[in-house]
């Protein structure tokens, strides 16, 4: 057997974000959102998936969106790059989701709570370990809660380091599938006994995929990849080059001022080998900050 890989945004969205996903989706949240308990009973999952609106996508992040059954509204978005105004971007999905319910006659009581759920594959918090983090507004000092009306979840795929053989929770189980499924030719033991997860496995079998489906996911894998590896190289070239004409600039000018230079040419780098790599140029943008006047500019 073989299993899609479910960090890509085409396999992400079938399995759970599809009209057969409703159940997965309930375990999955239950899991990351309640520690495995049975809190979330029914959910409808906003606009599902359909093959044809996932030709075009560039991005590198796909989201699915839920209302649960008291109303609460949910996003889960997988995330496979670190690109610049990620945590910005985040902020602002969940706070316009919140304020878009809101009609002109509407009064406030009636907005109802948003919980946003990231999976990144990257690290996020080098502060601390844990795998899954929650965020509230809470007062500086006292820590007292303001509200729960907004609240954040964030998923690190990298900080996940447990085997099959140490899976413990039903928690673990989902993250060990979100982490590996992609590279698994059958449905590991510890994961089949649980029968949602054993439906996201079936969903994410090959076997059951058309032609026109298959495709759609190895040419996403592939641009996915070759955006992490044209990252990682253009970042690691840049940054050398940059620290080499720090280190000229900082002779002449001192050694501070030397190395903000270093450091703009260094990042000035790594756009130029980015757009060299074949990155689509609003992708160089969201890594590197710069505008694309000055990047054709400095082309």
């Amino acid at each position: 057997m073989e299993f899609l890989d479910v960090r890509t945004d085409y396999a992400f969205k079938k399995v759970f974000g599809s009209e057969q996903s409703k159940t997965i989706l309930i375990c999955f949240l239950n899991a990351v959102i309640y520690g495995g308990q049975d809190e979330i009973i029914d959910l409808t999952i906003v606009d599902p998936y359909q093959i044809p609106l996932l030709k075009g996508m560039k991005d590198s992040y796909v989201d699915v969106k839920a209302i649960l059954a008291n109303r609460t509204k949910v996003i889960i978005e997988m995330q496979v790059l670190h690109v610049e105004g990620f945590e910005q971007r985040i902020l602002y999905n969940a706070a316009k989701l919140y304020s878009t319910q809101l009609k002109r006659s509407d009064k406030y009581t009636g907005l109802e709570p948003i919980i946003a759920v990231t999976i990144t594959d990257f690290e996020m918090f080098a502060e601390f370990s844990r795998v899954i983090s929650y965020w509230h507004l809470r007062e500086k000092e006292s820590l007292i809660k303001y509200s729960d009306d907004i609240e954040l979840i964030f998923v690190e795929l990298p900080k996940f380091t447990q085997t099959e053989s140490e899976l413990e929770t039903v928690t673990d189980k989902w993250i060990y599938f979100l982490q590996n499924a992609g590279k698994l030719d059958f449905i590991p033991k510890t994961l089949s006994t649980e029968p949602c997860l054993a439906e996201a496995f079936d969903i994410a079998n090959t076997a059951g995929l058309s032609e026109e489906e298959l495709e759609i996911q190895f040419k996403r894998r592939d641009f996915i990849w070759l955006q992490q590896g044209s990252v990682s190289k253009a970042k690691k070239d840049g940054l050398q080059e940059g620290m080499e004409i720090g280190k000229q600039e900082g002779m002449e000018i001192g050694k501070q001022e030397g190395m903000e230079i270093g450091k703009q040419e260094g990042k000035l780098e790594v756009a130029r080998n980015m757009l060299q790599q074949g990155l689509p140029l609003e992708t160089v943008v969201a890594c590197t900050g710069f505008t694309e006047e000055a990047l054709k500019r400095n082309d």
